[in-house]
């Protein structure tokens, strides 16, 4: 897996005593530091290769905007949530693509780990492993909608990279198009077609 700089979790002292809270921002630091793999294993440079956390970002800023345009009946806090949290699962598990050889069960279940060794400390940390695993299942119309959105936003990515010059990413826009479903998100990304 690469990463720009060690999981800063690893530099906290074990047994040391620490507000929950600084534990918990210092293991979803690591998403600051760690490159989106698939961006990378298609030839994008690390010095331009997104990180999870500008992924995350631009996740939650579509979601948020998304749901005032074209959802206002959704749950806007909770799709805002479940955008911030949606990536989690890759501050332990790292972000496995298909060229890792791990299976969907496999994957999930690191995935899981990780998010409950993150929230373990806090009082209401069951709250977030469970609004994660919301987002996972895509149990809720916010969970689909925001499921919908981080393919949106790798489409939007790929658009920027090719912009940039890189080449080779269909596959990146092919991924994304299976993922939507709904007609508002597959307007905004078949609009993609006049950039490339």
């Amino acid at each position: 897996m690469e990463i720009k700089a060690p999981n800063p979790a690893e530099s906290l002292t074990a047994g040391s005593v620490l507000h929950p809270l600084i534990r918990v921002y210092f293991q979803f630091a690591h998403l600051k530091h760690l490159f989106r793999q698939g961006w990378l294993q298609h030839g994008i440079t690390r010095e331009r290769c997104e990180s999870v956390a500008e992924h995350s970002f631009g996740v939650a800023v579509l979601a948020l905007i998304l749901t005032d345009i074209y959802y206002p009946d959704l749950d806007a806090e909770k799709v805002l949530r479940l955008a911030l949290l949606h990536d989690f699962g890759e501050i332990y598990a790292g972000d496995l693509t298909p060229q890792h050889g791990v299976s969907a069960q496999e994957k999930a279940e690191l995935e899981r780990q990780s998010v409950a060794r993150i929230f373990q400390e806090l009082a209401n940390g069951r709250d977030y492993l469970e609004l994660w695993e919301e987002y996972e299942k895509g149990s809720t119309p916010e969970a689909r909608l925001v499921r919908q959105v981080d393919r949106l936003e790798m489409g939007l990515q790929a658009a920027i990279y090719e912009r940039e010059g890189a080449t080779g990413l269909d596959d990146f826009y092919t991924s994304a198009q299976q993922a939507l479903w709904d007609n508002e998100v597959i307007g905004i990304f078949k609009g993609l077609a006049n950039l490339r």
